[in-house]
């Protein structure tokens, strides 16, 4: 079966080239779509563009079967795929641009009988608006099965998340949710969810609601604790062994293509309404001014004591540990703004190579050159290291 069905992935980002490579090893045929000449031109030679465990030797396989190829252009296919970014325009209003382009790139190719997916995250109703843009580029839509099935992955762990965690398919008819949950059962391990289109996107807009709410409580935990000169961190370990109490661990904001932006999408449609989640995004907005704050305050305490600028380390840049993912990242916004301020900063990213916007220092050099230092992201080059700082906004020297 597999062999007989082609699929077409459009984008090929941190979800599209994962889903493609994965797709591809399955036997399936695969056609995936990228704007970026370069990204179609490493992928076709078997090489990868984003750090991700296991990625790489996915990709390599797939292409080297010939089952997995990029190109530029989009392809007739049985399945088609979307999974670009949809980030936000100024005021935190919804940017569906790159899903309307997409659709539009598509619907040369669409026939009777093919299933289009939106994998997106997308605010609550694209995926009926995306049948809309098919219909004014007069495609037959009731012949089509269009469905949503948001992408609910771990950065470092997406090869094995795709097949393992569950799923949530939600179709514009029930038709089209019942082909596409039997298109995902071919490689999905974990169960497969059936529901509607906007159920399917408010559920991955919940998500990660949720857990941004859930950080913005231990944010606004670690902005008390040092206001009161408490150890933020010992302090949730200790409320931590209550059985019914989990608190997760503070950082530097929240960053990441999802957590960071998807509470927006359900403030912007529920205005008012949603009261708690618009809160948790300015907490986790205002928790990277207050370090900005903080690191800068420090810096000027060395050049008052010592009477010269100090060199601030800035380590890592990445949204979270061990990944080369800089999508709305702390990390890097902090960093970006010291310099835009004038301090002297060492930036250090372990996990990103070929990085334009600045110079890149190796960890080692830039704990030999700092007068000041600042953990901004826990990778696992930071950990156990001797250092005595209290800048540490991630918790990794604990």
């Amino acid at each position: 079966m597999n062999q007989e069905k082609k699929i077409c992935v459009i984008g090929l980002g941190y979800i599209g080239l994962p889903t493609a490579a994965l797709l591809a090893n399955r036997g399936y045929d695969v056609h995936g779509v990228d704007v970026v000449p370069s990204t179609v031109d490493i992928i076709n030679n078997g090489n990868i563009h984003i750090v991700e465990p296991g990625l790489d030797a996915f990709v390599s396989s797939a292409v080297k079967s010939g089952k997995l190829k990029a190109d530029l252009k989009p392809v007739e296919a049985d399945v088609f795929i979307i999974a670009v970014p949809t980030p936000f325009h100024e005021g935190y209003v919804p940017n569906i641009d790159y899903i309307v382009s997409a659709t539009k790139a598509i619907a040369p190719y669409v026939k009777e009988g093919n299933i289009v997916i939106l994998e997106s995250t997308s605010p609550v109703g694209t995926t009926d608006m995306m049948e809309n843009v098919l219909k004014e580029e007069d495609i037959d839509t009731s012949k089509l099965y269009i469905a949503h099935c948001p992408e609910r992955v771990l950065p470092g762990r997406i090869m094995i998340e795709l097949v393992e965690n569950d799923r949530i398919v939600g179709g514009t008819t029930p038709q089209a949710t019942e082909a596409t949950v039997a298109f995902y059962n071919t490689f999905v391990e974990g169960e497969v969810l059936s529901t509607d289109a906007k159920t399917a996107e408010m559920a991955k807009l919940t998500e990660n609601s949720f857990r941004d709410t859930n950080i913005a409580f231990a944010n606004e935990l670690s902005i008390l604790c040092d206001k009161f000169n408490i150890d933020v961190w010992e302090l949730i370990a200790l409320a931590n062994r209550h059985p019914r109490v989990n608190i997760l661990q503070p950082g530097a904001g929240v960053g990441g293509h999802c957590i960071a932006v998807d509470p927006w999408f359900i403030v912007h449609a529920g205005g008012e309404d949603a009261k708690m989640i618009r809160t948790a995004r300015e907490v986790n907005t205002y928790k990277t001014e207050w370090a900005i704050e903080k690191i800068k305050n420090e810096a000027l305490k060395f050049e008052n004591e010592n009477g010269r600028k100090a060199k601030v380390a800035c380590m890592g840049l990445a949204f979270k540990p061990n990944i080369d993912d800089l999508r709305e990242s702390p990390a890097l916004h902090i960093t970006r703004r010291l310099m835009a301020d004038g301090l002297d900063v060492l930036a250090v990213e372990p996990n990103v190579e070929n990085f334009t916007e600045f110079a890149i220092t190796e960890y080692k050099e830039a704990l030999e050159q700092a007068d000041v230092v600042t953990f901004l992201v826990a990778h696992k080059e930071f950990k156990h290291l001797n250092i005595q700082t209290d800048l540490d906004f991630c918790g990794v020297l604990n």
